[in-house]
């Protein structure tokens, strides 16, 4: 039987580019490959994109 480790993410967790400049799309594609490199794979994720701000808050899983 296959067991897992899980990990709640979300857009805070991205490193920004400063304290008045918002997260950019390519910010959070390169923090979730980060992620997906150390083994972590997206399993669910609720994605919003509003007034030009990048939000998005998931769960990520990865086998132990």
């Amino acid at each position: 039987m296959s067991r897992y480790e899980y990990k709640i993410v979300d857009s805070r967790d991205v490193p920004s580019a400063g304290m008045f400049k918002g997260r950019e799309r390519g910010d959070l594609e390169a923090y979730l490959n980060e992620l997906g490199q150390q083994g972590w794979e997206l399993v669910n994720v609720d994605f919003r994109e509003l007034e030009g701000a990048l939000e998005f808050a998931g769960v990520m899983k990865r086998a132990l």
